[in-house]
Formats: structure tokens, sequence, C-alpha cells
């Protein structure tokens, strides 16, 4: 089996968990099968075919995805027996590749376009196209993967007109050689870190979907000598940075709390989750959360909000603690001041219990290695793709 996979992220160029996904799926499927191309957007790098997304020039964003897709989709080598396209930004590279060498397509749903309306503060009419190009993509090809139970329920809702057999959940994993409890301190001494008291992580982008505005309003209610560490990149757009640049000043006057805003190498990422006490996630959507792995992963107990796939990886009151959120409700400030004050009060539960805290760090660290082997993951991905060839060989 000659297998294509095409993705806008590819190591080392990776900023979110999709491409986490192809940075660990690609090897693994390697072991597996004849042959794995890889088609990627951006900056050149080994083991790929890069493709800059440069045209249309000066076009929107999206517009100028989808001339970056066709360029893909013309890389493709024409002896490939599967496509696989990870996120919108490639789905239609898949349909058009799909198309042109009559192949089977197959797609990953790391997130769902319909779930993210806050993208049209990005994107303008570029989110109309993203939606388009993710729909079209889906609805034809031969197999849907969801990357948990809760996405495949999702992937329905949002397309009624897919055939329920053909999407399939394929979880996310976690590479437990590569995040595993670091007992160094360089990093986190070097970025002020005191070991002697509680140490609360979070460690994401700062958009609507990953919720850090309620963890820094919720922070306000944290017990006091408790420390903030936010590893997280800049705001996606100028009011998603005004809600967050006045919520993060205003608990700077009572909290002990850092914001970095550089990426860190992964190798540093692995210490502050190894130290902290807490990992939180306080994402209002979440389709599985590769990040709660790698906390976990690092032996670190999690608080995270109950959407999505969460559920399916943080088992509440084993490996952390989930707090109930419910999206119908964002624009009801008195639900939403709730959550943020459930949400410290799951945080305040652990730091005051560090035995507890570290016994659900251990559960979680067991629970990576047991259940979300990429090893395992790959096997159940080559499955879809003889599901799929069967499928687009009978059509």
């Amino acid at each position: 089996m000659r297998v294509s996979i095409l993705t806008r992220e590819y190591p080392p160029f990776i900023y979110g968990g999709a491409g986490v996904h192809v940075g660990q799926l690609v090897p693994q499927l390697r072991q597996i099968v004849e042959h794995v191309d890889v088609q990627a957007m951006g900056e050149p790098r080994d083991g790929a075919t890069s493709h800059p997304e440069t045209f249309p020039e000066g076009a929107n964003p999206a517009l100028r995805v989808l001339g970056t897709d066709v360029a893909m989709a013309a890389a493709i080598p024409p002896d490939t027996d599967v496509i696989h396209s990870h996120t919108w930004y490639a789905n239609f590279a898949g349909l058009v590749g799909s198309k042109f060498l009559d192949v089977p397509h197959v797609v990953t749903s790391h997130s769902l376009e319909p779930h993210r309306p806050w993208k049209a503060e990005q994107l303008q009419g570029g989110y109309r196209v993203s939606c388009w190009a993710e729909k079209t993509a889906f609805l034809d090809a031969a197999a849907v993967i969801a990357v948990s139970s809760g996405m495949r329920a999702d992937v329905l809702a949002s397309y009624g007109e897919l055939d329920p057999e053909r999407v399939h959940v394929v979880r996310n994993g976690i590479d437990t050689d590569e995040f595993k409890p670091d007992p160094g301190t360089d990093v986190v001494g070097a970025l002020g870190v005191d070991l002697d008291a509680p140490l609360v992580v979070f460690v994401g982008r700062i958009t609507r979907q990953k919720g850090l505005v309620h963890l820094v309003r919720a922070a306000a209610q944290f017990d006091p000598g408790t420390q903030l560490l936010l590893l997280a990149g800049a705001p996606d757009t100028p009011q998603i940075a005004a809600e967050f640049d006045d919520a993060f000043a205003e608990l700077k006057k009572s909290r002990p709390v850092t914001w970095i805003q550089e990426m860190l190498p992964r190798a540093s990422v692995r210490q502050v989750m190894s130290h902290a006490t807490v990992f939180a996630c306080p994402s209002i959507y979440e389709p599985l959360g590769i990040v709660n792995l790698e906390a976990m992963a690092c032996q670190t107990a999690v608080v995270a909000s109950a959407v999505g796939g969460i559920p399916e990886v943080v088992v509440d009151g084993v490996t952390g603690t989930l707090v109930p959120y419910d999206p119908a409700r964002a624009d009801d400030p008195s639900y939403i001041a709730d959550f943020e004050a459930k949400f410290a009060e799951g945080v305040n539960a652990l730091t005051r219990d560090p035995a507890k805290a570290a016994a659900f760090g251990e559960a979680g660290r067991q629970r990576c290695v047991e259940e979300f082997a990429w090893s395992k993951i790959a096997r159940q991905t080559v499955d879809v793709y003889e599901a799929a060839i069967a499928w687009h060989q009978s059509r």
C-alpha cells in the first residue's frame, strides 16, 4: 500500500494538535505500509514535499490555502493507493487529488469548522470558504476518521448526509518515551518558578477555542500563593487580545502569573508540565486534546472542561477533574462566571492535596501507556485505509 499524507503542519513546523498527530503517525505508518509520501504546506523540511502558501499573493488566507491545495494535489505521486488529508487546510487538496488519480480519499477530523464560528473574526468571508472546503471533502471522502467518539457524533450531526459506516474513530495518541516525567529544573528555574509553591500550567494558543480567558479569570479565585504559568502565543485577533490583556492585567494585581509568548522547545514544555501541580485545560471546544495526553504522560494531574473528546482522555476522579461546560450558554454571563468559579474549585482541591494530585498524575501516565500508543493508532489507521479502498472499488 502506498499512502500520500496531506497536511498543513509537519515537523519541525508545528503549532497545533493536528501537526503533532501527523508528526507522530507518519513514522509509525512507514513501519507498516510500503511507502508514505508527505505533502505539507509552508517552509521546506526533511521528509516532505513542501508548498509555500503564496498563491494567490495578497488574497484572503483561505483563498491562498486553496491555491496551495491545487499545487499539493498536483504533486501527489501517481502510484498512490490512498490519499489521507488532515484539517480543512488540506482537505481540498485531498478531494482534488482523489478525483484526478481516481483513488480513495480519507480525511481525519481534528476539528469541525461549523463548531468554530469565531474564526469568522479572522477570516471574514474566508470562513465560509473553509466551511465549504471541509463539507465538500467530508461528503465525498471514502472514509472519515474522527479523533474521538465525541468528534464522531459531531461529524454526523454536522454532516447528516454522511453514511455512519464511513465514519471511524481512531483516537489521537502520545509518545510516552518523549513525554515523560522530567526531574530537571533548569527550564522552570529560568522561568522563575518557585518549586516550593503550587504551580498551575497552561499550554496552548490564545483562541476562543482554548478558553484561556476563562482560566485567567478563574485564577483570581485560586488559593493565595498558587502560581500560574501560561505558555501561550500571541492572540489570534485584536478582540481576543483585548479581552485577554484586560483579564491578565487584572490578575497580575493579586496573583503570581507569568506569560511566556515564545514557543518553547518540546523538551522544555515537558519539564514545565512535569513540575506542574495541575495542568489546566479550559477549552470550550476540543475534539480530543493531545495537550492533555502530554501532561498526563508527564505524570501531571489535569483539570479540564468536559467538552468534546476530553472526557475520553481525562477520567474524572482518576486522572484529573472535569468541569462541565455547555457551549449553548456561552453568552450567559452568570453561567460563565459559575463555570470559572467551579474551574477554580477543581484546581484548588488539587493544590491543597498534593498526594491526590500525585495519584492522579500516576494514573494518567499509566493510562497513556496502556491506551494511547501511536503504534496501535497506526494499525487502526491502516484498517481504515483498507476499508476506504474496498468502498472506493465497490462504487
